[in-house]
């Protein structure tokens, strides 16, 4: 079996399936990843092996010449561009990196050429089984297999010991937005939306999304060089890591699946503001299914119009009083909504050694 990884921010997504492998299993396992800063590299056992590749021509060619019974990535647009399925008979798994939908942020045709895709919930064993029917694909195996970056933010919530916060602390605010041309930090709010903050004496963690950092550093930088001497204001570079989820109060966000690892993992409420859908797939309407990204919004927390930013804080102040009155159920729409909460990593392990089996036969 080989595990791909497109690199260290994608370790979260594979390594409890990696653990329950090797915990459950002598199957020989490769992990390739073409960072060389993955922690996935770092794990020893004698039926482990890791290896480093680029994100061009070598893996182009390690992917078209491939030989294995399953391969698991997280890595959608499976042989649509530049990766290719192999030439060799593989059986290729796709294991979801978000709670979003598989339609409408994905681009189109994302998923047509796995052959088994781990789903997280309902909602993605729905959207697969209607884009199947529609476009007459070859059938998928579809498992019920839960999110492992939520049971990672809650295991991590339970172990951390617990902060008691001086009843005069300002509450913070983590703005941790998607990526792209409509994004909170591309499309320019983001300084607003930072400047009202700390105005009403919020502390502010900034946390951009890595392809931000990578295609509008100069925005971001913008906001960070403005309030750099300011102590309620802090700049956040590292997505894999999980202080400001732990440590903030309330989450301000816009299209990205970061919003439901929040909400579910920490049972905190999250503020949406609603500038235009991340759309990857204009084809999307065609399924005809609200995407889960679109109708959970208001499920848990709030939408805020661009018009309503200056009143930021009320909206902030009015989501913590229906939190207090227990307006927001989000453990109980977590346990609807989420596959295996705690057990997804032992059950995609699991569903890997049947597949593996099967397909030796």
């Amino acid at each position: 079996m080989v595990i791909y990884s497109e690199g260290k921010n994608y370790w979260v997504h594979l390594d409890r399936l990696v653990k329950g492998l090797l915990e459950l299993s002598d199957i020989p396992l490769c992990y390739v990843s073409s960072s060389e800063e993955d922690p996935g590299l770092l794990i020893e056992h004698a039926n482990y092996r890791t290896f480093v590749i680029d994100e061009g021509f070598v893996r182009d060619w390690f992917f078209a010449n491939v030989d294995t019974d399953v391969m698991v990535m997280t890595m959608p647009d499976l042989h649509q561009y530049q990766v290719k399925r192999s030439k060799n008979n593989v059986h290729y798994v796709y294991v979801q990196h978000s709670l979003v939908s598989f339609h409408m942020v994905y681009r189109e045709g994302a998923f047509d050429h796995f052959d088994s895709i781990f789903c997280a919930g309902p909602h993605h064993i729905k959207e697969i089984r209607a884009m199947v029917d529609k476009y007459k694909l070859s059938p998928k195996s579809l498992l019920e297999h839960g999110y492992s970056r939520l049971d990672s933010i809650l295991q991590e919530a339970k172990s951390r010991p617990k902060k008691e916060k001086p009843a005069n602390a300002p509450k913070r605010v983590l703005v941790a937005p998607s990526w792209g041309p409509n994004g909170i930090i591309e499309s320019g709010i983001g300084e607003k939306i930072v400047d009202q903050l700390l105005a009403h004496g919020y502390q502010v963690t900034l946390r951009p999304h890595p392809q931000t950092t990578k295609f509008a550093k100069d925005k971001i930088n913008a906001v960070v060089q403005k309030h750099k001497n300011n102590s309620l204001f802090e700049g956040e570079g590292n997505v894999a890591g999980q202080d400001s989820i732990q440590d903030s109060d309330v989450m301000i966000c816009d299209w990205s699946g970061v919003a439901f690892d929040y909400a579910f993992g920490m049972e905190k409420p999250v503020l949406f503001i609603d500038l235009p859908r991340k759309i990857n797939n204009p084809n999307y309407l065609e399924l005809k299914i609200e995407p889960f990204e679109a109708y959970m919004r208001n499920s848990i927390g709030d939408v805020v119009t661009i018009d309503e930013i200056d009143s930021l804080p009320e909206k902030i102040e009015g989501i913590f009083k229906n939190q207090e009155s227990g307006a927001l159920s989000l453990a109980d729409l977590r346990e609807a909504k989420v596959f295996n909460v705690g057990r997804s990593g032992i059950v995609g392990a699991e569903r890997l050694i049947s597949l593996l089996e099967s397909n030796a036969d």
